[in-house]
């Protein structure tokens, strides 16, 4: 019920308002105003609601034919807004002529506001059938919800081209178009209005009765009679000419033709036939006719001027209940609309995760429901400017998803932080803060937040910063890890302390190692290759445990033993590359090729030896820093260049 459009809803709120429109035609025969045109246009008792004032042979001279321009048209404008009624007052809204042929449309000015997409144009049916010495001109408006078009036409003259005339009549509704406002749509015809009111000199005459005849049936004032001599009469009852439109009773004697000052009928050689030259017609619905008349105190021309006052139904919308219904229909479209707008329930919108540490899962879930009208689907999308929809410590399982009508889903938000994003973390250069796009497809988002606190640790910070921490990483300020993370190799520390010979935490795991594993270390150097699980079960604080997290320790440095800038030069030249490695990265690496030979020491308990700790050295030195990105190259290196050492330390 809620698919009316505007055009249907304003058919059904409009309502017919009667207005008055004065219609008048006046052919001067090329003559100035030289008498007043009070009587013809302020004939009615009350002021007319709007003036249609169309005039033909305004200017018969060369001048005006060839150029259309001509002195006469603001001669005959002035004495035309002179003449309009007195009581009342009128805006010119447009006024359009061609040669001769000039309409001029006037409105009261309480009306002006009612009168929209005012359009005029001219069609030349004269010489060669195009010149516009014949033709017409029109003007077409909306008056409130009414389209209303008025043509000012001057046909073919001479009693027997009738059908000239008609042939004119045709052209003129057929070529005559008025563009749209809106370029899209076909231009508008004549017959594409409401209202239709046709003025002019039309030239039809009266034809089988010789003048004589004429004149004594003039006389007599039987109009009754000499109408039906009447050409134009004659072709309307034919369906030749104006289909549709209608014509007052004529009870008036005819307009043409008079010597030129007088109200007497043409004394020339040519003696011309009495005729109604000059007619008005309308088409269209709630038309009522008030007057039909001549004018005959107007001797200017050889034509008497002819008006017309028609009361015409002009639709108008009934405003306030068009606007109350409007708004109605549009609250149910949006409550209609917002029902099929996809919505979901969130239990929880603030996840905080406590405490989060290294290569430690931590999860909460987020729990959707479809609370909607309709199936939806979801999916966390990007922010603007960011790649992915979350950190790279965070993921959502699913991102995406289908829920339908009243059912739920589970969705875990996981924090993860591994090798990749922890340096950034321990430096406080990164939080665990992020903010979850969850998108509705056609319909609204909601912002999850997520935070959290991570504690630093030795896992993914770098060597050159724990030699220069002689307290735990979490018992240092956050400002001191940051510019420790921000130091450059030939920057001197934050402090005036000597820093470490290597990191300490280093030195505590392969200390316990040394002290309690030095010969039963085999699986750990396995794990070391790539197991990432301690075969059995592992009690906190065993051999294993410590040799795992000293892998993880290694695997997990921002910045390898051997510095990515050296590998290049380590696969290069192989001599004296331990040499150009920073202080502390040479440090750690002598300390560990230490360890590795007290490994060896001990092979025939711990049944280790060079081809397992060198196995494979060539693919770790190309995979690196993808693969356990410490220790591989560094050992594949100084097994490379220092087997024989080592054999012979066995």
């Amino acid at each position: 019920m809620y698919c009316l459009n505007l055009g249907i809803m304003k058919h059904i709120f409009k309502f017919p308002d009667i207005s008055y429109f004065f219609l008048g035609t006046y052919n001067v025969n090329g003559q100035t105003p030289k008498e007043s045109l009070h009587p013809w246009l302020s004939c009615t008792p009350y002021p007319p609601d709007m003036y249609c004032v169309g005039f033909q042979e305004l200017d018969l001279s060369k001048e005006a034919f060839f150029f259309n321009d001509t002195p006469k048209e603001l001669e005959w404008t002035k004495a035309v807004s002179e003449a309009l009624h007195p009581d009342a007052k009128y805006a010119l809204v447009k006024l359009v002529r061609l040669v001769g042929i000039m309409l001029i449309f006037y409105v009261k000015k309480e009306h002006a506001e009612f009168i929209s997409d005012v359009e005029a144009e001219t069609v030349g049916t004269g010489i060669m059938g195009r010149m516009g010495n014949k033709g017409a001109v029109a003007i077409r408006f909306r008056f409130h919800n009414s389209d209303i078009c008025v043509v000012n036409s001057h046909l073919a003259a001479h009693i027997e081209e009738y059908e000239r005339r008609n042939q004119d009549y045709k052209d003129i509704c057929g070529r005559l178009q008025f563009r749209q406002l809106d370029a899209t749509q076909p231009p508008l015809t004549i017959m594409k209005h409401d209202v239709i009111f046709w003025i002019g000199d039309l030239n039809y005459r009266i034809s089988e009765l010789d003048v004589d005849n004429v004149k004594e049936l003039i006389s007599k004032k039987d109009f009754e009679t000499l109408h039906n001599y009447d050409q134009l009469k004659r072709q309307i009852d034919e369906d030749a000419v104006f289909v549709g439109f209608v014509e007052g009773d004529i009870d008036f004697q005819p307009t043409y033709k008079y010597d030129t000052g007088s109200d007497k009928w043409d004394t020339s050689e040519k003696c011309r036939v009495p005729a109604w030259c000059d007619r008005i017609l309308w088409r269209g619905k709630n038309i009522k006719q008030h007057h039909y008349q001549s004018h005959m105190a107007l001797k200017t021309s050889d034509h008497k001027p002819v008006s017309s006052l028609l009361v015409t139904g002009i639709k108008r919308v009934n405003s306030e209940a068009y606007k109350k219904t409007f708004e109605e229909i549009v609250r149910n479209i949006d409550k209609m609309e917002n029902e099929c707008i996809p919505s979901v329930t969130l239990a929880k919108r603030e996840f905080h995760f406590k405490d989060v540490k290294y290569m430690q899962h931590q999860a909460e879930t987020l729990s959707l429901f479809n609370d909607g009208q309709v199936p939806c689907q979801f999916e966390f999308i990007q922010k603007p400017n960011e790649l992915t929809y979350c950190k790279p410590w965070l993921t959502a399982n699913p991102p995406k998803g289908f829920i339908a009508q009243g059912g739920s889903v589970e969705i875990e938000l996981e924090v993860f932080v591994n090798r990749s994003t922890a340096p950034d973390l321990n430096s406080g250069k990164e939080q665990i803060e992020d903010i979850l796009v969850l998108h509705l497809e056609r319909g609204k988002d909601y912002f999850i937040s997520v935070t959290g606190n991570y504690l630093p640790s030795c896992y993914g910070t770098s060597i050159r910063a724990l030699c220069h921490m002689r307290e735990p990483i979490q018992d240092m300020p956050q400002e001191t890890l940051r510019e420790l993370a921000e130091m450059s190799a030939n920057e001197n520390t934050v402090n005036t302390e000597k820093p470490l010979d290597i990191p300490k935490e280093l030195w505590m795991m392969v200390d316990h190692l040394f002290r309690n594993a030095i010969k039963q270390v085999r699986k750990c150097v396995c794990f070391f290759w790539g197991v990432f699980l301690i075969e059995g079960s592992c009690p906190a604080g065993s051999n294993h445990s410590v040799a795992e997290a000293l892998l993880l320790f290694l695997d997990a440095l921002p910045e390898p033993v051997v510095p990515f800038s050296f590998y290049q030069q380590c696969l290069e030249i192989c001599s004296n590359v331990i040499s150009m490695l920073p202080q502390c990265h040479q440090n750690v690496f002598n300390y560990l090729a230490a360890f590795l030979r007290e490994l060896l020491k001990n092979s025939s308990s711990n049944r280790l030896d060079v081809n397992i700790l060198g196995k494979n050295r060539k693919h770790i030195a190309v995979k690196a820093p993808s693969f356990l990105n410490v220790l591989l190259l560094a050992v594949a290196l100084f097994f490379s260049q220092h087997v024989e050492l080592l054999e012979g330390n066995k």
